[in-house]
Protein backbone atom coordinates (compact mmCIF):
# COMPACT_ATOMS: atom_id res chain seq x y z
CA UNK A 1 0.00 0.00 0.00
CA UNK A 2 1.33 3.43 -0.95
CA UNK A 3 1.67 6.37 1.40
CA UNK A 4 0.79 9.94 0.52
CA UNK A 5 3.88 11.98 1.39
CA UNK A 6 3.85 15.76 1.18
CA UNK A 7 6.94 18.00 1.15
CA UNK A 8 7.27 21.76 1.46
CA UNK A 9 9.88 24.46 1.47
CA UNK A 10 8.65 26.56 4.40
CA UNK A 11 9.84 29.67 6.23
CA UNK A 12 10.03 30.06 10.01
CA UNK A 13 6.76 31.98 9.92
CA UNK A 14 5.02 29.17 8.02
CA UNK A 15 5.02 30.73 4.55
CA UNK A 16 4.99 28.25 1.65
CA UNK A 17 3.94 30.64 -1.10
CA UNK A 18 6.46 31.63 -3.80
CA UNK A 19 9.52 29.80 -2.45
CA UNK A 20 11.31 30.89 -5.64
CA UNK A 21 11.46 34.35 -3.99
CA UNK A 22 13.30 33.23 -0.80
CA UNK A 23 14.38 29.57 -0.94
CA UNK A 24 17.35 29.44 -3.33
CA UNK A 25 20.02 31.02 -1.08
CA UNK A 26 19.53 27.98 1.19
CA UNK A 27 19.79 25.30 -1.50
CA UNK A 28 22.52 22.77 -0.79
CA UNK A 29 23.66 19.30 -1.79
CA UNK A 30 22.03 18.03 1.44
CA UNK A 31 18.68 19.47 0.41
CA UNK A 32 19.15 18.20 -3.13
CA UNK A 33 19.68 14.68 -1.79
CA UNK A 34 16.40 14.85 0.17
CA UNK A 35 14.48 16.12 -2.86
CA UNK A 36 16.09 13.50 -5.12
CA UNK A 37 15.28 10.67 -2.68
CA UNK A 38 11.62 11.70 -2.68
CA UNK A 39 11.52 11.76 -6.46
CA UNK A 40 13.22 8.37 -6.75
CA UNK A 41 10.69 6.79 -4.36
CA UNK A 42 7.70 8.31 -6.15
CA UNK A 43 5.10 6.09 -7.74
CA UNK A 44 3.74 9.40 -9.02
CA UNK A 45 2.80 12.91 -7.98
CA UNK A 46 -0.43 14.21 -6.48
CA UNK A 47 -1.38 17.87 -6.80
CA UNK A 48 -4.26 20.24 -6.48
CA UNK A 49 -5.65 22.18 -9.42
CA UNK A 50 -3.61 25.35 -8.84
CA UNK A 51 -0.28 23.51 -8.65
CA UNK A 52 -1.31 21.41 -11.65
CA UNK A 53 -1.98 24.57 -13.68
CA UNK A 54 1.39 26.06 -12.68
CA UNK A 55 3.49 22.93 -13.14
CA UNK A 56 1.89 21.72 -16.37
CA UNK A 57 2.47 25.15 -17.93
CA UNK A 58 6.07 25.33 -16.69
CA UNK A 59 7.44 21.78 -17.05
CA UNK A 60 6.02 21.23 -20.56
CA UNK A 61 7.61 24.41 -21.95
CA UNK A 62 10.82 25.08 -20.00
CA UNK A 63 14.29 24.60 -21.39
CA UNK A 64 15.70 24.82 -17.83
CA UNK A 65 16.59 21.58 -16.01
CA UNK A 66 15.78 19.22 -18.92
CA UNK A 67 16.30 16.10 -16.77
CA UNK A 68 13.86 17.32 -14.12
CA UNK A 69 11.40 18.42 -16.79
CA UNK A 70 11.56 14.98 -18.42
CA UNK A 71 11.07 13.28 -15.06
CA UNK A 72 7.93 15.32 -14.29
CA UNK A 73 6.56 15.10 -17.81
CA UNK A 74 6.96 11.31 -17.90
CA UNK A 75 5.86 10.58 -14.32
CA UNK A 76 2.38 9.46 -13.33
CA UNK A 77 0.39 12.38 -11.98
CA UNK A 78 -2.96 12.73 -10.28
CA UNK A 79 -4.73 16.08 -10.01
CA UNK A 80 -7.42 16.56 -7.37
CA UNK A 81 -10.16 18.82 -8.72
CA UNK A 82 -13.89 18.98 -9.04
CA UNK A 83 -13.62 22.02 -11.34
CA UNK A 84 -11.27 20.78 -14.08
CA UNK A 85 -13.01 19.01 -16.93
CA UNK A 86 -9.85 17.32 -18.20
CA UNK A 87 -6.14 17.06 -17.46
CA UNK A 88 -4.05 17.16 -20.62
CA UNK A 89 -0.52 16.94 -19.18
CA UNK A 90 0.98 13.56 -20.16
CA UNK A 91 0.31 10.67 -17.78
CA UNK A 92 -2.14 12.72 -15.69
CA UNK A 93 -5.35 11.35 -14.21
CA UNK A 94 -8.08 13.63 -12.95
CA UNK A 95 -9.35 12.66 -9.48
CA UNK A 96 -12.84 14.08 -8.94
CA UNK A 97 -16.20 13.18 -7.45
CA UNK A 98 -15.61 11.11 -4.31
CA UNK A 99 -11.99 12.27 -4.10
CA UNK A 100 -11.34 10.75 -0.67
CA UNK A 101 -12.67 7.37 -1.78
CA UNK A 102 -10.71 7.45 -5.02
CA UNK A 103 -7.48 8.33 -3.19
CA UNK A 104 -8.02 5.49 -0.70
CA UNK A 105 -8.41 3.11 -3.66
CA UNK A 106 -5.29 4.55 -5.31
CA UNK A 107 -3.25 4.02 -2.14
CA UNK A 108 -4.41 0.38 -2.05
CA UNK A 109 -3.62 -0.23 -5.73
CA UNK A 110 -0.05 1.10 -5.67
CA UNK A 111 2.36 -1.49 -4.33
CA UNK A 112 5.70 0.21 -5.01
CA UNK A 113 6.69 3.75 -4.11
CA UNK A 114 4.84 6.61 -2.50
CA UNK A 115 2.40 9.16 -3.84
CA UNK A 116 4.46 12.33 -3.55
CA UNK A 117 3.21 15.89 -3.20
CA UNK A 118 5.21 19.07 -3.35
CA UNK A 119 3.18 22.15 -2.61
CA UNK A 120 -0.63 22.25 -2.72
CA UNK A 121 -1.19 23.63 0.80
CA UNK A 122 -4.98 23.55 0.46
CA UNK A 123 -4.83 19.91 -0.64
CA UNK A 124 -2.56 18.97 2.27
CA UNK A 125 -4.92 20.54 4.79
CA UNK A 126 -7.81 18.61 3.20
CA UNK A 127 -5.81 15.34 3.18
CA UNK A 128 -5.06 15.76 6.89
CA UNK A 129 -8.73 16.38 7.65
CA UNK A 130 -9.69 13.24 5.68
CA UNK A 131 -7.03 11.06 7.35
CA UNK A 132 -5.28 10.50 4.02
CA UNK A 133 -1.90 12.19 4.59
CA UNK A 134 0.68 9.67 5.80
CA UNK A 135 3.78 11.86 6.11
CA UNK A 136 4.58 15.57 6.07
CA UNK A 137 8.16 16.62 5.28
CA UNK A 138 9.12 20.21 5.96
CA UNK A 139 12.34 21.88 4.87
CA UNK A 140 12.21 24.78 7.34
CA UNK A 141 14.32 27.70 6.13
CA UNK A 142 15.89 30.09 8.64
CA UNK A 143 14.06 33.11 7.28
CA UNK A 144 10.95 35.07 8.23
CA UNK A 145 9.26 35.97 4.95
CA UNK A 146 6.66 38.17 6.62
CA UNK A 147 3.89 37.77 4.08
CA UNK A 148 2.39 35.12 1.87
CA UNK A 149 0.23 32.07 2.13
CA UNK A 150 1.00 29.85 5.09
CA UNK A 151 0.80 26.08 5.19
CA UNK A 152 -1.61 26.13 8.11
CA UNK A 153 -4.02 28.97 8.57
CA UNK A 154 -7.07 29.09 10.82
CA UNK A 155 -8.58 25.66 10.93
CA UNK A 156 -8.88 22.45 12.92
CA UNK A 157 -6.17 21.05 15.17
CA UNK A 158 -4.15 18.10 13.87
CA UNK A 159 -1.74 16.27 16.16
CA UNK A 160 1.49 15.23 14.47
CA UNK A 161 4.44 13.19 15.69
CA UNK A 162 8.03 14.05 14.72
CA UNK A 163 9.67 10.90 13.31
CA UNK A 164 12.86 12.32 11.79
CA UNK A 165 14.90 15.50 12.02
CA UNK A 166 18.12 16.74 10.49
CA UNK A 167 19.89 20.09 10.41
CA UNK A 168 21.69 21.09 7.22
CA UNK A 169 24.83 23.22 7.13
CA UNK A 170 22.74 26.11 5.74
CA UNK A 171 20.57 26.11 8.87
CA UNK A 172 17.62 24.48 7.10
CA UNK A 173 15.82 21.90 9.22
CA UNK A 174 14.46 18.76 7.57
CA UNK A 175 11.55 17.61 9.71
CA UNK A 176 9.31 14.60 9.03
CA UNK A 177 5.96 14.19 10.76
CA UNK A 178 3.23 11.56 10.72
CA UNK A 179 -0.32 11.92 12.05
CA UNK A 180 -0.48 11.17 15.78
CA UNK A 181 -3.63 9.22 16.58
CA UNK A 182 -2.81 9.04 20.29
Amino acid sequence: MAKIVSSFFISLDGVVESPDQWHFPYWSDEMGAVVQAGMQNAAGFLMGRTLYDEWSAYWTTTDQDPEVAAAFNNARKWVVSNTLERADWSNTTLVSGDVAGRLRELKEQITEGDIQMSGSATTVRWLLAEGLLDELNLLVHPIVVGRGRRLFEDGPTHKLKLVRSETFKTGVLHLSFVPDAG
